[in-house]
């Protein structure tokens, strides 16, 4: 495997939209896998998708948050090496769910016990923008798709994002790409030995 790449954000900051391009950039020279969490091909993934689609409670939160950690070390333990670029939407950044006191030994533990790399992005939108771009979405609101809880897990989120690229993503799809683009070139150059062309 080349690549193990993660995009993780709040809900509305564009995560889908930007594995598919990352998908597009790379499906040219290799295999690429992308697993969205929750998924839909799993027990863990549709108890959490229906945890954050049922009614508002810290239950429910909770649920959502402790089947998506197991969703996403089936998809872990399933599809991690199996392509030349493997792209998880959503990753160990649930930890930001979390009380704010355990959140980062949580994630210190996750980072020990599942694979992490240099191509981790963080797509940072403000909560105004993803008010607007949920409200566009003709989808079933979540538990967590609400202004006061994107404010709160927005600065959960800022302790844990050492090793992260944070992008900032309130403009255009092809605006942030164009950013991940350019440190997507250079850990490639870096790391892989492949010069940009």
């Amino acid at each position: 495997m080349k690549r193990f790449i993660a995009i993780d954000g709040l809900d509305g900051s564009g995560k889908d939209t930007q594995a598919r391009l990352i998908k597009e950039k790379y499906e040219k020279e290799g295999t690429v896998i992308i697993r969205s969490h929750p998924t839909s091909d799993n027990f863990f993934g549709r108890k959490s998708k229906s945890a954050l689609q049922s009614k508002k409670s810290k239950l429910n939160k909770i649920i959502a948050t402790l089947c998506y950690g197991a969703d996403a070390i089936r998809s872990v333990i399933k599809y991690y090496g199996k392509a030349d670029t493997v792209i998880f939407v959503r990753y160990t950044l649930a930890v930001s769910y979390l009380k704010k006191s355990i959140s980062v030994p949580v994630y210190k533990l996750v980072c020990f016990a599942l694979p992490v790399s240099e191509y981790f992005f963080y797509l940072d939108v403000s909560p105004e923008i993803l008010m607007e771009r949920v409200e566009k979405r003709n989808d079933k609101e979540e538990v967590f798709e609400n202004y006061e809880d994107f404010v709160k897990v927005r600065a959960k989120a800022e302790p844990v994002l050492y090793n992260w690229h944070v992008i900032p993503a309130n403009d255009s799809p092809e605006e942030i790409f164009g950013r991940i683009e350019v440190i997507l070139d250079e850990l490639d150059e870096k790391l892989l030995n492949e010069p940009k062309k």
